[in-house]
């Protein structure tokens, strides 16, 4: 038998209080595309810069369930995440399209977020931020971040 995967638990605080999380979505009757908004998170570590995220999208979703992220781009991550009581599974994928993570709450409710790097220059992460969300926006991920002056929106 195999032992369970690693959990990590996070427990609201001071972190949780003074983060600004960084993050827009498309109104909820937005015509279906790829992408519902963006986020944009301060650092490359996954188990830190979810929370915040999981809390707010669960107020649209429910309770989250998972979240889809490309390995590349982050820092090694636990395989499940504890947060506000419900564990959450994070499953990384490797032979994808990068700069999205999807985040899903009860079936068929999910929201997927084009990732603007950390790192980014102010501007720039605004501007990809306010595109992915416009409501008629149909854009892929790295269409986004090119017209918004991030060419090489590589996380390293």
């Amino acid at each position: 038998m195999t032992p369970d995967p690693p959990t990590q638990t996070w427990e609201p605080g001071s972190a949780a209080s003074h983060h600004l999380l960084r993050l827009r979505l498309k109104p909820k009757d937005a015509p279906p595309s790829t992408l519902d908004g963006a986020w944009w998170p301060r650092s490359r570590d996954l188990a830190t810069e979810l929370p915040p995220l999981v809390e707010v999208l669960a107020i649209r979703l429910g309770y989250i369930t998972r979240v889809t992220y490309v390995t590349a781009e982050w820092d090694n991550a636990p395989r499940r995440l504890e947060i506000g009581g419900h564990v959450v599974r994070l499953h990384g994928l490797r032979a994808v399209p990068g700069h999205v993570v999807t985040v899903t709450g009860p079936e068929p409710h999910r929201v997927s977020l084009l990732v603007v790097p950390p790192g980014t220059l102010e501007a720039a992460g605004h501007d990809a931020l306010i595109t992915a969300s416009r409501r008629d926006n149909a854009d892929r991920a790295e269409e986004i971040l090119a017209a918004s002056g991030i060419p090489d929106p590589s996380f390293r």
